[in-house]
C-alpha cells in the first residue's frame, strides 16, 4: 500500500498543482467562462449530468477497447508476417508507415460511407490509428534478435517455429508490450474522432459527439468535463494494458521479472 502511494502520490500533487494554478488563473484574469471554466464549473457539470457523462464514457470506452484489440490482433500477425521475410519488410513496411501519415480526419468520412453511422467506423478508426506502432515495434523487436542466439538455435536443428516461438517472440516481447501501450492512448484518440464523423446526438451519444454538441452551445465547461473523463478512460485502459504487459514479461522474459 505504501508503495502504491509512493508511486501515485507525485502524479496527485501534479494535477493539484495544475488545478491550483488553472483556477487562480481564471480568477486573477477574469477569463470568461465561454472561454475557460472555472475547475468548480468542470466539477458541477460531471455532478449535474454524470449518468450522460458515465454512459458516453462507456460507449467510446467499448469502441476504443475493441479497436485496440483489432489493432493488437492484426498489428502482431502483420508484424510477425513482415518480419520473416526481407521482401516482404522492404515491399509493404514503407506503404505501412506511408498509411501512418494519412490524416485520420480525412479517412473518417470514408469509413461512415462503408460502415455506417455508430460503433463500426468508430472502432474501426480507433483500430486503424493504434495499428502501426504495434506493427512497428513487433517488427522492430523480432529483427532485432541477436544473431548469435538464432545460431545457436539453427545449430540444435530447431524449426523455424520452435526458433520464432521460443527466441524470437520472447525476445521481441517487451517491444511489442512497448508498442502495445503506445497504441492504448492512439485508439482513444482515434475513437473520439470518428465520433466526432460518425457519432450520434442523444441520450446514448458518446463523448466525441457530447463534445461536438457542446461546443455548438459554447458550453466550454462541458466540453472540459468530457475531455476530463475522456481522458479517464485512457488513463484506464493504459493501466489495464500496462498490467497485463508486466504479466506477460514477468513470464516471458526476465526484464518482467525485476
Amino acid at each position: 500500500m505504501k508503495s502504491l502511494m509512493a508511486r501515485i502520490a507525485p502524479a496527485v500533487l501534479v494535477i493539484a498543482f495544475i488545478v491550483l494554478v488553472w483556477d487562480a488563473s481564471v480568477r486573477v484574469f477574469a477569463i470568461q467562462p465561454f472561454l475557460v471554466p472555472s475547475p468548480m464549473a468542470v466539477v458541477e457539470v460531471v455532478s449535474q449530468r454524470h449518468t450522460m457523462l458515465i454512459s458516453a464514457c462507456g460507449h467510446t470506452a467499448m469502441t476504443a477497447s475493441l479497436g485496440l484489440l483489432i489493432a493488437c490482433v492484426v498489428g502482431v500477425t502483420g508484424g510477425a508476417i513482415i518480419a520473416s521475410s526481407t521482401l516482404l519488410f522492404r515491399g509493404v513496411y514503407p506503404i505501412a508507415s506511408f498509411l501512418q501519415t494519412v490524416p485520420l480526419i480525412a479517412v473518417a468520412p470514408l469509413l461512415v460511407s462503408w460502415l455506417g453511422y455508430g460503433s463500426p467506423p468508430t472502432t474501426a478508426a480507433a483500430a486503424l490509428v493504434a495499428l502501426f506502432p504495434v506493427v512497428a515495434n513487433t517488427i522492430d523487436g523480432l529483427r532485432g534478435v541477436d544473431p548469435a542466439w538464432k545460431e545457436v538455435f539453427t545449430l540444435h536443428h530447431a524449426s523455424r517455429w520452435q526458433r520464432w516461438r521460443k527466441l524470437e517472440l520472447p525476445a521481441a516481447m517487451p517491444q511489442i508490450v512497448t508498442g502495445v501501450r503506445i497504441a492504448t492512448g492512439l485508439s482513444v484518440i482515434g475513437s473520439i474522432v470518428g465520433e466526432f464523423v460518425s457519432g450520434y446526438a442523444g441520450d446514448r451519444a458518446p463523448i466525441g459527439m457530447v463534445i461536438v454538441s457542446a461546443m455548438r452551445e459554447s458550453r466550454t465547461d462541458v466540453v472540459f468535463a468530457a475531455i476530463a473523463l475522456s481522458s479517464l478512460v485512457g488513463l484506464a485502459l493504459f493501466s489495464i494494458v500496462s498490467m497485463a504487459g508486466a504479466w506477460l514479461l514477468r513470464g516471458w522474459h526476465p526484464a518482467g521479472r525485476a
